[in-house]
């Protein structure tokens, strides 16, 4: 049974006319409009996913800035949460909520992260989500270091964790790799002894799911731990790029029906949680609930 998740946020409020610009990114309409972040899990629900993401991605200093989120980033978590929650509760079949958790100190870049300055960053994120989630999404993640960092904020809390991470998509290893270099087997046995109900790639090309997900499967073997892939529109990223520093192009050929090919691929290969990350959009979650 495939578990289809919703697809990007920042994309969509864009695409839909809601207020978008850098630095604040997808953060911006909880700030000015919360109602196109209803209006994006909406059509998620209506495209057929059974599980929506906070609009918390964004909710870091790193995007709103230090000041602002000294002061507004638990109101705007927890409006994001609640949003979430709203829309799934209206929903007229069970609708699962993801408390996104997003890598603190940029994305993609590993070398960037320090644990004592996203400690009590994501200690904020998951005051302001918990009462409104169904799990943890801690997502984009390029490295162990900041899986593990997940697991002693949220602490044992009673809510699944899934553990996404993000893998290089430029072609440098025949191996599936994290981008801060380490092996997708020692990120998938990292995310096991952390605790986590699943194990998920996103926020890379479509092209290099397949091998992350044979990595992870190996991995896992008959453990009762799920895998996911939820991939990206844009084009190769490398080691200098951060995913949201920049507003890249998306891909023309990831059409909903080329990237339900995609997906068909990944659940053959042993992944049973399939959506979409930046550039994949409601109709694309709309094939994969058809096609799937």
């Amino acid at each position: 049974m495939i578990t289809v998740l919703d697809g990007g946020t920042g994309r969509e409020l864009k695409r839909i006319g809601a207020p978008f610009r850098q630095p604040e990114w997808s953060a911006l309409a909880l700030l000015e409009a919360p109602e196109y972040v209803t209006r994006v899990h909406e059509a998620y629900v209506g495209a057929g996913a059974d599980v929506i993401t906070t609009n918390s991605y964004a909710v870091v200093p790193f995007h709103i800035g230090d000041d602002r989120f000294k002061i507004q980033g638990a109101s705007l978590a927890a409006l994001s949460g609640r949003l979430a929650r709203d829309v799934a509760a209206r929903a007229a079949r069970p609708v699962a909520v993801a408390g996104s958790l997003p890598p603190i100190c940029g994305s993609y870049r590993a070398e960037w992260f320090d644990a004592e300055f996203a400690r009590p960053v994501l200690a904020t994120l998951v005051g302001a989500l918990r009462p409104y989630v169904s799990h943890w999404q801690a997502e984009t993640l390029s490295s162990i270091a900041e899986a593990r960092l997940v697991r002693e904020v949220i602490g044992a809390d009673g809510l699944p964790l899934w553990i996404s991470y993000t893998v290089q998509d430029d072609g440098r290893s025949a191996e599936a790799r994290l981008r801060s270099g380490e092996r997708v087997s020692e990120a998938t046995e990292a995310a096991i002894a952390l605790g986590a109900s699943a194990v998920l790639f996103n926020c890379s090309q479509p092209e290099v799911m397949a091998a992350a997900i044979e990595s992870a499967c190996a991995v896992i073997g008959e453990r009762a731990v799920r895998v996911g892939v939820y991939a990206n529109a844009f084009p190769a990223q490398g080691d200098a790029e951060e995913a949201n520093s920049n507003l890249h192009e998306i891909r023309k050929d990831l059409t909903p029906e080329g990237y339900l090919r995609f997906a068909r691929e990944w659940a053959q290969r042993g992944a049973d949680i399939i959506g979409g990350c930046c550039g994949i959009g409601p109709e694309h979650v709309a094939a994969l609930r058809a096609g799937l």
